[in-house]
């Protein structure tokens, strides 16, 4: 099944993009929950957090590693969360891999 995301990464749908490369791309959420809220996405079509095989692992690492450059590069290396949602029970609701990386404000224990 295609998802929003894999319209977003073959170009049929747009998206304000702030990281990209061969293997991950990183947009602005369009629903914002802080002044920073991006999703970070393996282009490789990986459902869920719980789908990932061993091989992807590095591929989960960089996704971390595009976390951190962009919590640099946006001033928010003091305070960010990084976060993903597996499964219907936790509230995935696109069946494409992704982190949010949400930042810019103080963040309480609510989650978002």
């Amino acid at each position: 099944m295609t998802t929003i995301f894999d319209k977003i990464i073959n170009g049929t749908l747009p998206a304000e993009k702030v990281f990209e490369n061969e293997r991950i791309l990183a947009i602005k959420d369009i629903h914002p929950v802080a002044p920073i809220h991006f999703l970070i996405m393996p282009k490789k079509s990986i459902r869920d957090l719980q789908s990932v095989k061993s091989e992807d692992l590095a591929l989960i690492g960089e996704m971390v590693q595009v976390a951190q450059s962009l919590a640099v590069k946006y001033d928010i290396v003091d305070g960010y969360r990084l976060l993903t949602n597996s499964g219907p029970e936790a509230g995935q609701s696109v069946f494409h891999l992704h982190f949010h990386l949400i930042g810019g404000r103080r963040l309480t224990h609510e989650l978002g």
